[in-house]
């Protein structure tokens, strides 16, 4: 028992702790890394970096569209400070996914490692929904809970996490 209180105090520093952005970002110096150790996958160039610019598109154009839906409400984007969020935004790109720059945030990732073409800088994508899911997405929740209460409670229900 006395191991298992340490470790989550340590795994709930964490939360809120470290931007999306910075996360993926170190994710994908880690792809990269990892890429170098396994070779790619015969995919040829010009496919591979056109499936790759129409996903980093499709992100762009999600992020911006989320940043823009916070900045007419004239609500924080500061994914650190939930607790100072002053409208629910639930229009534009809030329609489709209650997390859109964190989507877009995938989907570049998403878009890195179809470029690198390698399976094992892939197995990093999946470890950015979980770490953002536990991290960034589930202290946000609750402090949208404790802000906005059955409004929140029944956008929830209407919108997905992701999509």
């Amino acid at each position: 028992m006395s191991n298992v209180m340490p470790t989550f105090v340590a795994m709930s520093s964490l939360e809120l702790k470290v931007p999306p952005p910075v996360v993926a970002l170190l994710l994908g110096l880690l792809m990269w890394l990892a890429s170098s150790l396994v070779a790619p996958l015969e995919v040829p160039f010009g496919p591979r970096v056109a499936v790759a610019i129409v996903l980093a598109s499709v992100g762009l154009v999600i992020g911006l569209a989320g940043v823009v839906s916070f900045w007419r409400a004239k609500t924080t984007i500061n994914p650190t400070t939930p607790t100072a969020t002053s409208v629910l935004v639930t229009s534009g790109a809030f329609r489709f996914t209650r997390n859109p720059m964190y989507l877009s945030l995938l989907l570049y990732l998403l878009a890195w490692a179809v470029y690198l073409s390698n399976l094992l800088a892939l197995l990093f994508v999946p470890m950015f929904v979980l770490y953002i899911n536990r991290f960034q997405i589930r202290p946000e929740e609750r402090a949208l809970s404790s802000l906005f209460g059955q409004e929140y409670a029944a956008y929830k229900e209407r919108v997905r996490r992701w999509l």
